[in-house]
């Protein structure tokens, strides 16, 4: 195989270079044609003609450019879009010269054909067969070997390059072709000694042979191997290899007029500037350019590497005339260019850096971040770290607020230019002070300053977490050299309390999640900031840097003034265009209505008649809806456009229409779905109306971003102000079809502080109710049982309520748990400074310690120690682990891999509390005999004490004391509440006997103890509020009793009651919607009913107080309906003696199941007609069938709520299609009663009646 001589361009790594074909042979790029080639493209292009510029631009597209370093245009292809303030910007790959350079998308052109037939010159080699490898060190072994490696060594390519650069000749033997990669062996002339550079990387250690046969070209077939690369075409048909440069468009098209090279050029320059520089609107013109360019008439041109996006004629980039376009140009128009990445408000304008090359970071933190696999920044990123890394003052608002990423590469770098602190005070303190919102944050933040400080001089970064020991912060010694400390509000201000001095070095000041940090602690907050501007005015400071950097998730009131008040022109970054639009001042309405009130709900809102200029958008979800919208607006003689993907040759007449300047007091509307708005790119409305509900919170910032040239700038202040921005508004419809976001919706609106309709508090409060109700599955609140309250119930997952029937104490043997007074308990697995999980020590008859030597025994024996082959989830097996046996239930088990003994499985320790990770064969089978008692883990909570500095977690430092002093130690402890396998306890001390003197002592008490740590403080409130629930349960517990008994104790004379309610519900027909109830029936007839009251209370507490040898049980309860019947199904097997008794407004069903007895007494939400009832029984479980009085659908099926009665949603289908939102005066409670009713009958728990 003959070798050619190629000329290095760019070196990235022995996979990949490119070079350009030199010296003498056949596969030679002509210098000439080059240079002629680049000539007249230059004469070409320098014209600023409208008709070449692309229509769309996407990646992988082929195009021309100008660069900038080289000043001319150049063949390139675009490698990736980004988003700038103002503009868009490409970087572009120059196929001829291998360079990557950014170009704005106004100096990109369209790439005629003509100037695309020479090969790029541009070739992209690798080294044939020549992997990496990597030194692979085994600490364990103490042993190092080669390995194959994904990427190539940092010393290789060193290697590399090093052997390129010092050559005085290098050549290439073409061995294989994969797609547009040529594959060769590389030789290398170094003091007239010819190197092949595989073989001495190989012969290095550096990479290794790896040889592939299927992308092989195996030229000796080939009986001119090389005459297929050549520049001109030879006369025969070859398959050209350096065709896998080409563009896409140009594969298999070589003309008979172009093969010719530069001549083809110049003769179809020619004519195409003539047709430019002299227009013709007659039908020739087309025709005549065709046949100039060898074209048929009915060929189309494809210019993207995608398929999907055509442009139909390159024609349409030459015609000059507009009235030539077509459907299909229109329809390519308004496809911008790709706006994949979401919208951004700067205060500033900023240029992005969106690549880790471009980022202003320091070198060696650019190669850490890269060995810690950073991908490159993101888009917030990309426009933050630049003003960041230069020392100004910045607020960073996004979705991913949270992210330290945000500020710790920029003021890492920041910290290296050691020259601007050289007239700070020559005394030990920090330059940075980075304020967290709590404890683990700021641990989190220390962490990554220490993992990255290192690429850096040394900062020597401290986290200072204080108590409320005045002597801890008075002994308080700051490591020399130190920097950066790394704390939290509460923390800093003790630390000042007491070393004042300590800051007087301090130059950049950041706020991590400042939104939380104002929320939690804004007066400490303000304190701070206080101090910092006092100490950056000292005149001595006048040439040292100030900074402040907040970042965070929201924007509120308090940035705005840190804004304005001690930041110097800052830099303002929101990637999150709901918080931009706050940020903005948009005015935020929601208006509750009926779905289909919707239409005159929004005709209402537009009929007004503006001052100035208004610009509606309405947004819809679907075509049908738009058309709809546009319809009903355009009836009220209103200047209405619309847009949707089925009239995209519309787009362009709407954003003229929409682009015209009007006179002030019009009111121009746009209706459009969502879709469309990346096409239109419309930024000037004043007013979006959500007509439909967004599908998503971006979908939902997309369409705020449509009135982002109306938002306000906080940083301008004066009256000049609200005369050059128009006040943006947002309304958004909210109908029962969207209640489940109602809660969200008004999260949403208490952030912004607008004015919140009190239908809509309404209205949450009952989804809220609802959400608790589905919760009935779900373990009590953790925070609600450590503090008695929870941070947020809206968002928390868990229970908050209590429920006599699921929080009843747990069994331990022959007992429960005992309800109250003084306990024994050992706690063996601390969770935290106050949350244990251990036993309760019997000191008669401890059954737990009797289990335990009797599995002491049974085990000793070798032929009981049978290892488990196959564990099943949930079962209880036998594990000798720290010289002891215990039982374990197995939680989880992973997918198995083949024939493999050893695997991990998840287990609990039913007696600790504790979980961990066992192996499969360290189990043992575990008689039955030792899985009768019951566990006997049981947590323990002390109460009185929370923690410091409104935290929601335990400092470690407490934990770990706590857990040292207490674990396996036994305790005397007050119970003074117990719900489930929970017991609150208040005191918990550790007695000490002396026999000496045969008296006890306290030795300590565990609540005083984590107070004299300074970590925690007083919690009066914390078992009061458990109190109130559990009073709340017992009132609801008696008062349904009380209803049930009083409903069977009234069944006999049920005529009275029957008359009454008829004779009501004549009066008002909505009333069961309208909120009355049994009781309030009750209550007119109080006479009648109150010695029965007394009677059920009486006969309550008389049944109480012999439940454990009597208890009926409520059967779990499936409905639905149709217009005229409703099915129940009552989910018991094989009863007996059942019987089922209809009434006007209620059903009784009472049956026997084993030794169980049901009963369900159910007030129905509206009358039935008994006669045509019936109660049979299907699939051996009995089915109740009501006929309805009237033909209507129910929105419930009781009038109160029961936990037992769910609907089935196998037919919810059915239910769906016939809305049952009620209607009246009181539209947002009913909804919200609906909404309730939905949500509770979703719970798939909810129906579950213990039959402890």
């Amino acid at each position: 195989m003959k070798m050619i001589e190629v000329l290095i361009l760019k070196i990235e790594d022995p996979g990949c270079f490119w070079v350009i074909v030199k010296g003498c042979g056949p596969f030679v790029d002509s210098e000439m044609e080059y240079k002629k080639l680049h000539a007249e493209m230059n004469q070409f292009y320098k014209r600023d003609v409208e008709e070449v510029k692309p229509l769309t631009l996407e990646e992988g597209q082929v195009c021309v450019v100008f660069c900038q370093e080289l000043k001319c245009w150049c063949r390139a292809v675009v490698k990736s879009i980004l988003i700038c303030a103002d503009h868009y910007l490409a970087e572009c790959f120059l196929v001829d010269y291998a360079k990557y350079i950014p170009v704005k998308t106004k100096n990109i052109r369209v790439a005629v054909e003509a100037f695309m037939q020479l090969p790029y010159r541009a070739k992209k080699f690798r080294l044939y067969c020549t992997k990496p490898v990597t030194l692979c060190i085994d600490f364990c072994e103490d042993a190092a070997e080669i390995v194959p490696a994904k990427r190539w060594d940092s010393a290789a390519i060193q290697y590399f390059q090093n052997l390129l650069i010092g050559t005085t000749q290098i050549e290439a033997k073409l061995c294989a072709i994969e797609d547009d990669i040529f594959d060769v062996y590389l030789y290398v002339t170094i003091k007239d000694e010819k190197v092949c550079v595989n073989d001495d990387l190989v012969a290095k250690n550096f990479a290794r042979y790896v040889m592939t046969k299927e992308n092989t070209v195996n030229f000796a077939k080939s009986q001119k191997p090389w005459s297929s690369l050549c520049l001109k075409s030879s006369p025969e048909k070859v398959i050209n290899p350096a065709f896998a440069l080409w563009p896409m468009l140009m594969q298999g098209k070589v003309h008979n007029n172009l093969e010719t090279g530069g001549d083809a050029s110049h003769s179809f320059l020619e004519k195409t500037c003539k047709k430019i520089a002299a227009p013709a609107l007659n039908g020739k013109t087309e025709s005549t350019v065709r046949a100039t360019v060898g074209l048929s008439s009915k060929e189309n041109i494809n210019i993207s590497v995608q398929p999907t996006v055509q442009v139909n004629r390159l024609l349409q980039f030459l015609n000059p005339d507009p009235l030539k376009t077509d459907v299909h140009y229109e329809q390519q128009e308004f496809q911008k260019i790709n706006t994949e990445q979401p919208p951004i408000v700067l205060s500033n304008k900023i240029e992005p850096r969106s690549t880790l090359e471009t980022t202003p970071l320091l070198v060696d933190l650019k190669k850490e971040l890269l060995r810690n696999k950073f991908l490159g920044p993101n888009l917030t990123e990309s426009y933050c770290w630049p003003p960041i890394a230069r020392g100004c003052d910045s607020v960073v608002i996004s979705h991913h607020g949270n992210d330290p990423f945000l500020y710790i590469p920029p003021i890492l770098t920041f910290l290296q230019s050691g020259s601007c602190y050289k007239s700070l005070p020559t005394r030990n303190g920090p330059i940075a002070l980075i304020v967290c919102p709590g404890w683990r944050k700021a641990q989190l933040v220390f962490e990554l300053l220490e993992k990255y400080g290192r690429c850096s001089r040394p900062l020597h970064p401290v986290l200072m977490l204080l108590g409320l020991n005045k002597e801890e912060a008075k002994n308080v010694k700051l490591q020399r050299g130190c920097e950066v400390i790394v704390t939290t509000p509460h923390s800093l201000l003790r630390l000042l309390e007491h070393h004042s001095l300590l800051f007087l070095r301090l130059c950049h000041l950041v706020f991590d999640e400042v939104d939380n940090l104002f929320s939690e602690a804004s007066k400490q907050i303000f304190t701070i900031l206080e101090y910092y501007k006092k100490t950056i005015t000292v005149e001595e400071r006048e040439s040292a840097p100030h900074q402040i950097v907040a970042v965070g998730n929201h924007w509120n009131k308090h940035i705005e003034h840190l804004t304005k008040e001690f930041m110097n022109d800052p830099y303002i970054v929101i990637t999150a265009m709901e918080e931009a639009s706050i940020y903005g001042n948009v005015q935020q309405v929601v208006q509750l209505c009926l779905n289909c009130e919707r239409t005159s709900v929004l005709l209402q809102i537009l009929d007004f008649t503006p001052s100035k200029t208004q610009k509606t958008l309405i947004f819809t979800n679907s075509v049908d809806e738009t058309e709809m919208v546009y319809k009903a607006v355009e009836s009220s003689s209103i200047f209405c456009l619309k847009v949707h993907k089925q009239i995209e040759f519309h787009f362009k007449y709407a954003v003229e229409q929409w682009k015209k300047k009007f006179s002030s007091g019009t009111h121009v509307v746009l209706v459009l779905t969502d879709d469309c708005m990346p096409s239109l790119g419309i930024t000037d409305a004043t007013c979006v109306v959500h007509f439909s509900f967004p599908a998503s919170p971006r979908v939902f910032g997309v369409r705020l971003h449509s009135m982002s040239d109306n938002f306000q700038n906080v940083l301008e202040q004066g009256s000049s102000v609200e005369q050059v921005y128009t006040k943006a508004k947002s309304i958004l419809l909210l109908t029962e079809r969207n209640g489940c976001h109602a809660v969200g919706v008004l999260r949403y609106l208490e952030h912004t502080e607008a004015k919140i309709p009190s239908e809509l508090c309404d209205f949450t409060a009952g989804v809220l109710e609802a959400k608790e109700d589905m919760k009935l599955g779900r373990p009590l609140c953790q925070y609600l049982k450590r503090s008695g309250v929870c941070k947020d119930m809206r968002i928390c997952p868990d229970r908050h309520q209590v429920h006599l029937q699921i929080d009843l104490p747990q069994k331990m043997s022959d007992n429960i748990i005992p309800m109250a007074g003084c306990v024994t308990i050992v706690p063996l697995h601390i969770v935290d400074a106050t949350n244990y999980f251990g036993r309760i020590i019997d000191k008669q008859k401890d059954q737990y310690a009797i289990l335990a030597g009797e599995m002491i025994e049974y085990f000793k024996k070798a032929r009981n120690k049978v290892c488990v082959e196959m564990v099943e989830k949930l079962a209880l097996y036998g594990l000798h682990k720290e010289g002891l046996f215990h039982r374990v239930q197995v939680l989880e088990i992973p997918p198995k891999e083949e024939n493999s003994f050893f695997y991990n499985v998840t287990i609990r320790y039913i007696d600790e509390g504790r979980t961990g990770q066992v192996q499969v064969h360290q189990l043992f089978r575990l008689p039955t005999r030792f899985q009768i008692l019951p566990p006997q883990a049981v947590e323990f909570i002390v109460c009185r004490v929370k923690p410091i500095d409104n935290e929601i977690e335990w400092n470690p430092k407490v934990t770990r004391y706590i857990h040292h002093k207490i674990r396996g130690k036994l305790h005397e402890a007050k119970i003074v509440l117990v719900l489930g396998n929970t017991v609150w306890v208040d005191p918990m001390v550790r007695v000490t006997k002396l026999s000496d003197l045969k008296t006890s002592i306290n030795e300590y008490n565990i609540r005083s103890e984590i107070l004299s740590m300074g970590m925690g403080t007083d919690n009066p409130e914390h078992i009061k509020q458990l109190q109130k629930l559990c009073k709340h349960a017992k009132m609801l517990a008696l008062e349904e009793k009380t209803l049930q008994t009083l409903m069977l104790s009234f069944t006999p004379k049920r005529s009275v009651l029957e008359q009454d309610v008829d004779s009501r519900q004549s009066a008002s027909p909505h009333s069961l919607l309208m909120g009355e109830n049994f009781t309030d029936i009750c209550n007119s007839s109080q006479i009648t009913l109150e010695n029965h009251q007394c009677d059920a209370i009486s006969e309550l507490k008389a049944e109480e107080s012999t439940q454990h040898h009597r208890k009926c049980f409520y059967p779990e309860i499936k409905w639905f309906q149709k217009e005229d019947i409703v099915t129940m199904k009552i989910k018991i097997r094989n009863i007996r003696d059942y019987k089922c008794e209809f009434f006007g407004d209620k059903v009784v069903f009472s049956a026997f199941s084993g030794d169980k007895f049901y009963v369900a007494d159910m007030e129905l939400h509206a009358n039935i007609l008994k006669g045509k009832s019936v109660c049979v029984i299907k699939n051996e479980e009995p089915v109740i069938i009501l006929a309805k009085d009237k033909k209507e659908f129910w929105c419930r099926l009781l009038k109160h709520k029961n936990p037992n009665v769910s609907f089935d949603f196998e037919h919810w289908e059915d239910f769906e299609d016939k809305s049952p939102f009620p209607v009246g005066t009181q539209k947002a409670h009913h909804s919200a009663a609906l909404i309730t009713e939905e949500m509770e009958e979703f719970s798939e728990d909810s129906g579950t009646e213990s039959d402890d």
